[in-house]
């Protein structure tokens, strides 16, 4: 492995640990206290204990877990079970820690505030866990699954899981508490889509200026990113002319549009949002 992939590597492992740090705190400080039952191989296993009180909690994850973790070095490949083996277990030793060592009383006991901020939070973090190529764990992997095999995206996949799991939950514990879980479930699915989308997003640019060799030179060697150069026509003049066409991330966009202000004031500028680019210099995109 050389240094540029090992940065990487250490770059997504980061990340997933930032966003299971987020899971672990939904968890333990609004789900949990409040009994969220919010779908998941933790809720299926919640259920299960509930009726047949001698089969433990832990072992089920451990054994589910195992079981799909094998599914997805099968199905999705290596670098997905590995990272997600990685996620799950961090998530579970950190909310061993917190429960341990962090106080692990409800910031709120309001179920409505608990569902809000809760979901808010598992959504976040899921959603960073799932950008990095890697799972929670449980039912994520079916959603990450069913994802690249089917048409539903990501939130979706989750939604037709975790709705079954939570109906279930709700008959167990209770509707007031089922109907609150149940409406973070609804709510969790599209949010993590909407999060993944902005993570990814990017802007595409179309410029019109006198100064094409200057800015080409710049996008493609000071940016390290490509464009393209379309043939058009002013409609008033009727004069041939090149059109910049080029998609950076939204962190160049700023540079761009200085350094176009120093070569050509009068240039005519276009800027758009794109949620998904796919191609040469882009990450492939499976949600």
């Amino acid at each position: 492995m050389n240094k540029e992939r090992f940065l990487k590597e250490l770059k997504d492992y980061g990340i997933i640990t930032f966003g299971v740090i987020l899971v672990a705190i939904a968890l333990v400080y609004f789900y949990a206290p409040n009994n969220l039952a919010a779908g998941g191989l933790s809720g299926i296993a919640l259920i299960i204990n509930h009726f047949v009180p001698t089969m433990s909690i832990g072992g089920m994850l451990f054994v589910g877990n195992a079981v799909l973790y094998i599914i997805a070095f099968l199905v999705i490949g290596p670098e997905f079970g590995i990272k997600t083996i990685y996620a799950s277990f961090g998530l579970s030793a950190i909310i061993w820690f917190m429960e341990k060592f962090g106080n692990p009383h409800p910031i709120t006991e309001d179920l409505m505030l608990a569902s809000i901020f809760g979901t808010i939070l598992v959504a976040i973090g899921m959603a960073i866990v799932f950008n990095a190529n890697a799972s929670t764990g449980g039912t994520d992997i079916i959603a990450k699954i069913l994802n690249k095999y089917t048409t539903f995206n990501i939130g979706i996949s989750l939604l037709m899981v975790d709705f079954l799991v939570t109906l279930v939950a709700g008959l167990t514990f209770g509707s007031d508490t089922g109907f609150y879980a149940l409406l973070c479930v609804l709510v969790n699915g599209p949010m993590i889509d909407k999060l993944i989308a902005m993570f990814n997003a990017k802007k595409q640019i179309t410029i019109v200026s006198d100064k094409n060799d200057e800015i080409s030179n710049y996008i493609m060697n000071t940016l390290k990113r490509g464009c393209t150069r379309l043939r058009g026509a002013g409609a008033f003049t009727g004069e041939d002319r090149d059109i910049i066409y080029t998609v950076l991330e939204k962190k160049d966009l700023a540079t761009l549009k200085e350094f176009i202000d120093t070569v050509d004031n009068e240039a005519f500028i276009t800027i758009g949002h794109i949620e998904e680019v796919k191609g040469k210099g882009f990450p492939q995109l499976d949600y």
